[in-house]
């Protein structure tokens, strides 16, 4: 009888372990804005639907931002584990306000910011700025500083307008040069029937990053083997986007009902092109190259984006992502 109960107690206490074992791991991702074909957005969306993440045993609630900032405090707060953030705001968070968070994949290997003309300004580049009306969304971006010094431009002669966030203002002749995301703002004026010449920094020696994904060094280091998990199932979602973006667009308006398909298809096709440079071709998808981050803070330095310089490896940390892959690709 004795023998039995120790075999029955054995028993339980392998399927309680069997169960604990088999219980996926609770994480929430939020985007840092709406519903939209941001390509770190869509890495989760197809991690989700594609079952990436279940595979790699975790459990995802994937939300959205309602904007001023909700996703980084609800990050600081243990709300949230995973975020997106743009480069420049990685590196303003350590510089201003010692915020501990840090990059764990680049999807940016270009800036996501670029400026826009109306292509019947006859304004073809930069060295037409002069004597122009530029608009800026809410601060002089640090870009459009380092494109005036690299051309020269004289900024006395320009007029510097704060214009929020509606490109309508272009089309209304209120401003001549207009900061957009390139990803966005172009091709929602083309769809109104203009043509719009584009000018990007990094075509004129400018460094410039995009966004990541982003975490706590809390998390990081407590969380090490789940955060390692979510960047592969998202590394490998990213990957498959490359290869089936219309099988990718239908999961995106999963998400983004509301949105243009077109439009979606846009954002996601500029956001994949600048997601590949040297660095992912030998690193793989996500690939965060040290010296172009050191690059990046010097430029922000110099333009007064950031208040003070930024040790690199604060804040940011390719060893997880890194690990997964080898000779460029996921393992």
């Amino acid at each position: 009888m004795n023998r039995l109960c120790f075999v029955f107690v054995g028993l339980m206490v392998f399927l309680v372990m069997a169960c604990a074992e088999s219980e996926p791991n609770k994480v929430t991702f939020m985007a840092g804005f709406k519903p939209q074909a941001n390509l770190p957005f869509v890495a989760a969306y197809v991690a989700q639907e594609k079952g990436y993440f279940a595979e790699e045993g975790l459990e995802v609630e994937i939300l959205h931002s309602a904007g001023g900032g909700e996703n980084m405090t609800l990050l600081l707060a243990g709300k949230v584990d995973f975020t997106t953030a743009d480069a420049n705001s990685v590196l303003k968070y350590r510089a201003s306000q010692e915020v501990p968070v840090k990059a764990i994949a680049l999807f940016g290997q270009r800036g996501q910011q670029a400026f826009i003309s109306l292509s019947e300004s006859g304004i073809k580049g930069p060295e037409d700025w002069n004597g122009k009306r530029f608009g800026y969304k809410i601060s002089i971006p640090p870009d459009y500083l380092a494109i005036a010094d690299s051309v020269g431009l004289d900024r006395d002669s320009v007029e510097e307008i704060q214009v929020g966030f509606d490109p309508r203002i272009l089309l209304e002749n209120k401003v001549d040069v207009l900061a957009v995301f390139k990803s966005n703002e172009p091709d929602t004026i083309r769809s109104m029937g203009y043509e719009v010449e584009v000018f990007e920094a990094a075509d004129y020696g400018v460094p410039t990053l995009g966004l990541t994904y982003i975490a706590t060094e809390e998390t990081i280091s407590s969380r090490r083997q789940i955060t390692k998990d979510f960047i592969k199932a998202t590394m490998r979602a990213t990957e498959f986007i490359g290869k089936n973006q219309d099988a990718a667009l239908d999961i995106v308006m999963k998400y983004a009902e509301n949105e243009n398909r077109d439009h979606m298809k846009f954002m996601l096709e500029t956001e994949l092109l600048d997601s590949q440079s040297g660095a992912t071709v030998s690193g793989g998808v996500g690939s965060m190259n040290a010296s172009r981050w050191t690059e990046l803070r010097d430029v922000l330095l110099k333009f007064g984006a950031i208040e003070k310089s930024v040790n690199i490896d604060d804040a940011v940390d390719d060893s997880l992502r890194a690990s997964l892959f080898k000779d460029g690709k996921l393992k």
